[in-house]
């Protein structure tokens, strides 16, 4: 038996510019953290007293003798990818719910196959892993994903990723002093919205306008190195980092009218009359949770103006996807 745990993600700048048909043209960059809030997968050899091959338990169950019949898309795929052979079970558990902008889908698919290749004995990188995910999810099951997704789930940390051509994908982890780190997490408030969405939807409408939408990504790109020197330069007020996600959430809202709705800004525009320097929506757009910039000493008054949603703290992690519990297989 293998149990993987793998970080959710709250991503701050340059969304839009992972996907590919950005990536592949253009230079690309965010900058993104994983967090303390994580996705397990158990895996084991399922034993051969079962009339079925496979069963696989997430917020449905199933049981079947063929891979080709798997419904959840991502176990299928990496199933076919990894080339399991044997009778398996996979099992699925998550701190925060699925579908709501905190990158649990490819979180998923970096945490499963981190389990099927530990289970068939084999020890992967973080950048295969990262890769596989990516492959996986762009090119079997074809979704709507971009590329940052996979990789801050397999690396974790607080990084820059870059993106750019067919295949590079580089990993800068942000070292940044201690002291600011701790500054710029205490002043962050994740909400829960109470609705989620499909991503994959949301994502296509996005991709689709990203060639209109030259100018608007391209302001977004920019500000990745804005935010950069502020959380590396140790006199600038780590506010500014707050009025950088006020900015990006402009842009990003700009890109379709799927990303924000009506109750969205209105959630917005009460946390930033309550004191909110800035925030964002995460994920593709049109639900899920928010992340705002608060100082200290107004985040009292922002919970209470958003008591109706749920508040969820958080802490900046630096795991990425790990197994945490391995059992030699005696089947």
């Amino acid at each position: 038996m293998v149990i993987s745990r793998t970080p959710l993600r709250i991503s701050f700048f340059g969304g839009g510019t992972d996907y590919p048909v950005w990536y592949e043209k253009r230079h690309g960059a965010v900058i993104s953290t994983s967090i303390n809030k994580y996705l397990y997968i158990t895996c084991r050899y399922l034993p051969p007293f079962f009339k079925y091959k496979y069963r696989i338990r997430y917020t449905k169950q199933e049981y079947t003798n063929e891979i080709a019949k798997i419904i959840h898309p991502s176990v299928r795929e990496c199933l076919k990818f990894i080339k399991i052979t044997n009778g398996i079970e996979i099992q699925h558990n998550a701190d925060l719910p699925a579908n709501a902008g905190l990158g649990s889908s490819s979180s998923f698919t970096v945490g499963l196959l981190n389990s099927l290749y530990t289970l068939k004995g084999k020890n992967v990188s973080k950048k295969k892993l990262a890769q596989d995910a990516v492959y996986v999810e762009q090119k079997l099951i074809k979704e709507n994903v971009g590329a940052q997704d996979q990789t801050i789930a397999a690396f974790g940390g607080f990084n820059r990723i870059e993106f750019g051509g067919k295949g590079l994908i580089k990993v800068q982890p942000l070292f940044i002093e201690n002291g600011k780190l701790n500054l710029l997490q205490n002043h962050l408030m994740l909400f829960f919205t109470g609705f989620a969405r499909n991503a994959s939807d949301v994502a296509k409408a996005q991709i689709n306008a990203t060639s209109r939408k030259t100018n608007e990504l391209e302001k977004m790109l920019q500000l990745v190195d804005e935010a950069e020197k502020i959380i590396k330069a140790k006199k600038t007020p780590v506010d500014d980092f707050g009025k950088l996600l006020n900015e990006t959430w402009k842009l990003k809202r700009s890109l379709t009218s799927k990303i924000s709705n009506g109750k969205i800004d209105d959630i917005y525009k009460t946390a930033i009359d309550a004191g909110a320097i800035g925030g964002k929506l995460l994920g593709a757009g049109g639900g899920g949770f928010m992340v705002f910039f608060v100082k200290p000493k107004d985040q009292k008054r922002v919970k209470e103006k958003l008591r109706k949603l749920l508040y969820v703290p958080f802490k900046f992690e630096s795991g990425g996807s790990q197994i945490i519990y391995k059992m030699p297989n005696d089947i």
